[in-house]
């Protein structure tokens, strides 16, 4: 029987030969420490190296890699897709980033902004 790899945009994120997502890939492309983005997420910055976290991890990272992902697709970089998420105030939002955003918990509304910006309601 032969494996079957899936190609995603969000793949990129992977952590090696696991189905979880790697938060140093996520740390490296935003320029932050670990320790920074275990606060972004909201996990302890042990949490990130623990095998016995990693389904913790990979759900409070998913939030993150999809925001990028759907950024990128619009930047068509990676990197400008980084530089918006931590540096572009999202409109609405009082000059809040989406960096900002996804540390108070509130990465459902950055992915409901980019929804609306794709769809056209912001352009």
């Amino acid at each position: 029987m032969t494996s079957i790899v899936l190609d995603s945009p969000a793949s990129r994120f992977g952590e090696g030969n696991t189905p979880f997502l790697s938060p140093r890939r996520v740390a490296e492309l935003l320029g932050v420490t670990l320790s920074e983005l275990a606060a972004l997420i909201g996990v302890a910055r042990n949490t990130l190296a623990a095998k016995a976290g990693a389904r913790k991890v990979d759900a409070a990272l998913s939030p993150v890699v999809r925001i990028l992902t759907m950024a990128e697709e619009m930047a068509g970089d990676e990197r400008r897709a980084a530089i918006w998420f931590k540096h572009q105030p999202i409109p609405g939002w009082a000059g809040k980033t989406a960096y900002d955003l996804v540390r108070e918990g509130k990465a459902d509304k950055v992915l409901a902004y980019l929804e609306a910006v794709r769809s056209g309601v912001y352009a």
